[in-house]
């Protein structure tokens, strides 16, 4: 009966939001489905490799050189990253609804809209070396960040807003 008495945008609100577990739940996925996927298309046979690439954004190619405190140093930074882009989506869907009634959806495009803010402001203000990727893998990480950043994040987001 209490359901009936509400009407307008608080009707669509949920009752107990869980900010700290859409965050926690939806980053954590995020991260280590996205370094999987890394560590298997870019360096399966060393896959130091990509937590150490990570790291040269704040390092520059010395990374490389540091062994497993750089690699460590690049897990905490891909985290930082995932739980951030966790953070905005939540942050957004407190004031745009929308993206949470349309999670799939409003998810697919947040993931391409992290792979475009990476590629175009944060690698090329970085200090992580710069070189030239095959259309085929540009797309394919694309299509990654869709699926597997935006999609875990959006969903997430959706089941800790109810």
């Amino acid at each position: 009966m209490a359901n009936l008495a509400r009407s307008g945008p608080a009707a669509s609100a949920p009752a107990n939001p869980q900010p700290f577990l859409a965050i926690a739940v939806g980053g954590l996925i995020v991260g280590i489905l996205d370094l999987i996927y890394a560590v298997v298309v870019y360096s399966p046979n060393a896959p130091i490799l990509i937590p150490q690439t990570i790291a040269s954004g704040v390092l520059g190619v010395k990374s490389y050189d540091g062994g497993p405190q750089t690699a460590a140093l690049g897990v905490v930074l891909h985290f930082v990253i995932a739980f951030g882009a966790a953070t905005v989506y939540y942050l957004a869907s407190r004031k745009l609804p929308f993206l949470v009634h349309s999670a799939v959806l409003c998810g697919l495009i947040f993931g391409g809209l992290v792979y475009l803010a990476m590629h175009l402001v944060v690698l090329p203000l970085s200090a992580a070396p710069h070189g030239h990727m095959a259309f085929i893998y540009k797309f394919c990480e694309f299509a990654e960040h869709c699926l597997c950043v935006g999609l875990p994040i959006s969903l997430s987001v959706r089941r800790y807003s109810r």
